[in-house]
């Protein structure tokens, strides 16, 4: 066996080893947080409420699978759009990415859904909220696309030109697939971001998993188990996003 081999096997169990100690101290910490409060957790009473957390569960799905690409299309068209020659495209879309970047998400949530809304006729609730969502995810995004454009050499352009590449050709087989290494991995995270931060739309009472949680809670009084039942779901979504983001940012590490 190659001492590469057994360098590798002994730093995965290294790293195992090291996971399982930290689940043990989590553990004995929430035990005795559960003793000091002297509670008695009863899990068996959210079994009558099943079908509500499934269908919580899976209109957050939806919302964040339509949010992701809504705000994918408007991030992407708002960081072309900054670069724009024309000034009053980009003074608008850098005008929308500050506004939208320094004003929190739940007073977003009240002015779109209750002011905005209101005046252009929007009913349905989770339309609006993934409208919402969408237009806060996507200034972000844009920020993401925009540095990746920018990380881009300038050369890049040019060498393209000289071995006799059109701007189509140049933009398809040279800059896509560079941009897309290099905006994927914090696009990843930006996705986790996009199923917890859709917890707040319950305030407008969109039926999502946190709205589902809050009127369990109201019937069951059992809020300990509700939300830690409630976290270990958003847990369950956002943990593949997350372990796919450190998996991109490792695969396409720029210092290799």
């Amino acid at each position: 066996m190659s001492s590469k081999l057994l360098t590798r096997k002994h730093s995965q169990l290294y790293q195992l080893s090291n996971i399982f100690l930290l689940l043990i101290i989590i553990s004995a910490f929430s035990w005795l947080t559960i003793r000091k409060l002297g509670l008695t957790l009863d899990f068996s009473i959210l079994l009558e409420y099943k079908n509500r957390f499934q269908h919580g569960f899976l209109m957050t799905i939806v919302i964040s699978f339509f949010s992701l690409i809504s705000s994918m299309i408007i991030g992407t068209f708002t960081a072309i759009g900054v670069r724009s020659k024309i000034l009053l495209i980009s003074y608008l879309c850098r005008l929308y990415t500050q506004i939208i970047r320094g004003t929190p998400l739940l007073v977003q949530i009240f002015f779109f859904y209750y002011i905005v809304g209101t005046a252009w006729g929007v009913e349905n609730r989770y339309v609006a909220g993934i409208l919402i969502l969408s237009l806060f995810e996507g200034a972000y995004i844009s920020e993401i696309i925009r540095g990746g454009l920018a990380s881009l050499d300038k050369q890049q352009y040019e060498i393209a030109q000289a071995i006799g590449l059109s701007k189509k050709q140049t933009i398809n087989l040279v800059i896509i697939p560079q941009l897309i290494i290099r905006v994927m991995p914090a696009l990843a995270g930006q996705f986790a971001s996009i199923i917890k931060d859709s917890s707040l739309l319950s305030v407008v009472a969109i039926i999502e998993l946190t709205q589902t949680t809050q009127e369990i809670s109201s019937i069951n009084y059992a809020l300990f188990e509700n939300y830690l039942f409630l976290g270990l779901l958003y847990f369950i979504l956002t943990f593949p996003v997350i372990a796919l983001s450190q998996y991109l940012e490792k695969k396409y590490s720029y210092a290799h």
